[in-house]
This record gives structure tokens, C-alpha cells and sequence, in this order.
């Protein structure tokens, strides 16, 4: 397969399923060659059949081990001429529960996979990036980057430390010619949902509809990663409660804090 030098190209981890692959099929509508990367490989030949061969390719990726990214990356590349017009750092976890009752190898997974694995393709992808003009880095972060939550230790964590990243690489990279981009989603309909807190039935998503709290669809977070391209600045966030999160998290920081432990009585 020979691509035109002139079609752009994205990368994106995760690219299976939920957001990874509402982004793929947008971007793919749009013209563009798109790379996806995950371990599951029946959902990776699934989307490459429903996208057609000639607008994308499916390569397994563990996000957590550099070379998995080299042999991902060498084969995109080799199939795009070296093109990469952006890279989505779009893999990731979430184990729910309060934080003694997750197991510390668990908590572990998540570091390494929604931290270390966002560094992996960074590092993997930026020689490619330098060289492709105008690109992008677009890393997925959360709300969950802006205050953090019961039952989400960890996680929060982690996405707190890619919103860190995005924000150290957005100055360095500039300096590179490389734009980077972060995305901050509310709660979207993902398998994340279904994480579960250990010993009850409840799952995220549970707790979601009880508090009466919107979920955003997969669509809607994947045209926030399109427009960010284009839109000026670093953060990017789906769903109007990420924006009335950002907001008060900003301005009412203690209040929030107060607010989430009134709450705890009833979990």
C-alpha cells in the first residue's frame, strides 16, 4: 500500500475500542490514514475490517513495554512514508474502590499503563512528529486531572501526571515544531464504567446514575480530539460538567473538598 504524501496520518493507543476508535472512524471520515494500537487483537481486526484496509491498520501495542511501541511505530511508519501528523496517547485504565481495598499491583497497572505508557509514546513517536509539519501530541488525560475523587486514588493520579506532562511538553515541544494537546473528558460511555469496587456489585457507573450525573458519548469526546487540532490552546475538555468541574475546581477548591466528604457517609 502506497499512501499520497499529501494525506495526513494519526496513531492512536488504545485505538480497539471506546474513545480510541470514535476518534479513528471521525478522523478516518475525514481523509486520514489512521494506526491503531491495543493487546486486543479480535477487536483490533474488527475496527481495521469496519474502517476498510485503506484507511487503516491495526498493529498489537502494549503500551507499557518501549519496544511494543518501536515495532508499532516502524511498521506505521513504514506504511505511511514516515508521515505522522498526530499521535494519541489513548490507552488506559481505571480500578474503583477506596485505596486499601486495591490491591497495590493493581494500582501498579494503572501507573503503568496510563502513565508510563503515555511516556512510551511520547518518546517513541517524537522523532516522527519532529519531522512531519504542523504535527501534534494529543495525550488523554480526564476531570479526573483536575480534583481528585474517592474511590479514584489512583487513577486520579495518574491522570493528574499526564495533565503534568501535557503541560511540561506543550513549552518544550514548541520549541520543536510538535503541538501538544490535552484532552479532558467527563465521564463517557467507555468499558472504564464498569470498573467495580471490590466486595459490592457497584460499579462506576452505578454510582454515576444515582447521583444523576451525565455520561458522554464516545462521538462527543472524539470531536473534541478533532477540534483541538485546530483550537488554540493546551486543554481541551468534553462535556460541560468537565467544564463546570474546571471551574469550580479553580475557584471553590475547598468547597468541592467538603462537599465529596459530607458525601462519604453513604458510600
Amino acid at each position: 500500500m502506497t499512501l499520497s504524501a499529501a494525506r495526513k496520518t494519526i496513531f492512536i493507543s488504545g485505538g480497539a475500542s471506546g474513545i480510541g476508535l470514535a476518534t479513528a472512524k471521525l478522523f478516518a471520515s475525514k481523509g486520514w490514514f489512521v494506526g491503531l494500537g491495543d493487546i486486543d487483537q479480535a477487536g483490533l481486526a474488527a475496527a481495521v475490517s469496519a474502517l476498510g484496509t485503506d484507511n487503516a491498520m491495526g498493529v498489537a501495542l502494549d503500551v507499557r513495554h518501549p519496544a511494543d511501541w518501536t515495532s508499532a511505530l516502524g511498521a506505521f511508519e513504514k506504511a505511511t512514508n514516515g508521515r505522522l501528523d498526530a499521535l494519541m496517547n489513548n490507552a488506559g485504565i481505571a480500578r474503583y474502590g477506596w485505596f486499601e481495598d486495591i490491591a497495590a499491583d493493581e494500582a501498579n497497572l494503572e501507573i503503568d499503563i496510563n502513565i508510563k505508557g503515555v511516556i512510551n509514546g511520547a518518546y517513541a513517536s517524537l522523532e516522527a512528529l519532529k519531522r512531519t509539519p504542523g504535527s501534534t501530541l494529543i495525550n488523554v488525560s480526564s476531570c479526573a486531572g483536575l480534583y481528585g475523587a474517592s474511590k479514584l486514588a489512583v487513577y486520579a493520579a495518574t491522570k493528574f501526571a499526564v495533565r503534568g506532562l501535557s503541560e511540561s511538553l506543550d513549552i518544550e515541544f514548541s520549541r520543536l515544531g510538535v503541538k501538544v494537546r490535552c484532552i479532558m473528558p467527563w465521564f463517557v460511555e467507555t468499558p472504564i464504567l464498569d470498573a467495580g469496587a471490590r466486595g459490592t456489585n457497584k460499579a462506576i457507573r452505578d454510582v454515576l446514575k444515582g447521583a444523576n450525573f451525565p455520561v458522554y458519548t464516545v462521538e462527543e469526546a472524539a470531536q473534541v480530539v478533532w477540534g483541538s487540532l485546530e483550537a488554540p490552546g493546551l486543554h481541551h475538555l468534553v462535556g460541560k460538567r468537565a467544564k463546570d468541574l474546571r471551574f469550580a475546581a479553580r475557584f471553590f477548591p475547598n468547597g468541592i473538598r467538603k462537599q465529596m466528604k459530607a458525601g462519604l457517609a453513604g458510600s
